[in-house]
């Protein structure tokens, strides 16, 4: 592994030192192919507004740009954000923004693209994730994406990347989402792109799980309320 100052996932400068060193082994270099099969099926919704936080390289905002969404990647990592302007050209550039996703002000969306960003999280912040998503969510918005699900999480939770059970994850949905499709769709090379942020040696195998899961938020959710 390489040596980096910052070990707390929670501080901008250990996504900073990471991008800067080009040490970015959950990078896929392009458009996860679960992701993209899943785009083709739901067709072009032009206007729809789409958020992606914790971007990284941002590959899959041509993706969405091109299917007509109306998409924003941020990451409160200056270097990732500069990845994603080196990764998708000038053309792309008014779709990045340097922020945080618990602390800026853009709302509302129509969906959230969650790219393994919970994994990135340590588990103290996940109930403010959930929280936060729905309020940036307009009424039946949905959170769509990758997650990180490994039922055999032990604890303390290592990471990143820190796996949430699929308990866990809809006891941090459940208050204000319902379910829509949940489809285990990512093959393990896949995954492992996904997921393997700065793999710790004492952190076991991914495995195999991984869920491709879309939830819409209730329209009369307390938490989409201002």
């Amino acid at each position: 592994m390489a040596d980096f100052s910052t070990r707390d996932p929670l501080q901008a400068a250990f996504w900073d030192e990471r991008f800067a060193a080009g040490f970015t082994p959950w990078e896929a270099r392009g458009v996860p192919p679960a992701f993209g099969r899943w785009l083709d099926s739901t067709g072009a919704a032009a206007g729809t507004r789409v958020l992606i936080p914790g971007c990284g390289a941002a590959y899959e905002v041509a993706a969405l740009a091109a299917r007509g969404f109306d998409v924003l990647a941020i990451d409160y990592s200056a270097a990732a954000i500069a990845r994603a302007r080196d990764a998708l050209g000038p053309a792309f550039s008014g779709h990045l923004l340097q922020a945080d996703f618990f602390d800026f002000e853009a709302a509302p969306f129509d969906w959230i693209y969650e790219r393994a960003f919970l994994a990135a999280l340590p588990p103290q912040r996940w109930a403010a994730w959930g929280q936060r998503c729905a309020q940036l969510l307009r009424p039946a918005g949905s959170v769509t994406g990758f997650f990180f699900v490994d039922e055999s999480a032990a604890e303390p939770r290592r990471g990143p990347p820190f796996a949430v059970t699929s308990v866990e994850l809809h006891r941090l949905l459940d208050d204000a989402f319902d379910p829509r499709h949940e489809l285990v769709s990512a093959t393990r090379a896949e995954l492992t792109q996904l997921a393997a942020i700065d793999v710790d040696p004492a952190v076991p195998d991914v495995g195999t799980a991984a869920q491709l899961l879309q939830r819409v938020m209730r329209s009369s959710s307390p938490a989409s309320q201002p």
